[in-house]
């Protein structure tokens, strides 16, 4: 089941990270960019909301902007490394 999202996921590049706020509070995907990389590094949502989907929309947020700005990805974050693999479209998108 689907967490109803009361915002869209939205990117905050001055922190880094895309981030949805929920009334159990902030669900984030961490990045950091080198060149023309992005290392996704943490992805973390409320205890409350975990499994849900809440997760998956922000990361493929994240991975939405990558494509959109020709980067390639690095996920450093087992959550964003499990999500590439059971998503195979964004394959093409890792880094090498």
């Amino acid at each position: 089941m689907s967490v109803p999202l009361p915002q869209s996921v939205r990117h905050r590049p001055e922190a880094s990270r895309f981030e949805i706020e929920l009334e159990l509070g902030l669900g984030v995907c961490v990045y950091r960019r080198q060149g023309d990389t992005l290392l996704l590094t943490h992805t973390e949502v409320p205890v409350g909301v975990q499994g849900r989907g809440v997760a998956a929309a922000l990361v493929a947020a994240t991975l939405d902007w990558a494509r959109q700005e020709g980067l390639r990805v690095r996920p450093l974050c087992s959550y964003v490394g499990a999500y590439m693999r059971r998503h195979p479209e964004t394959q093409d998108l890792l880094a090498r």
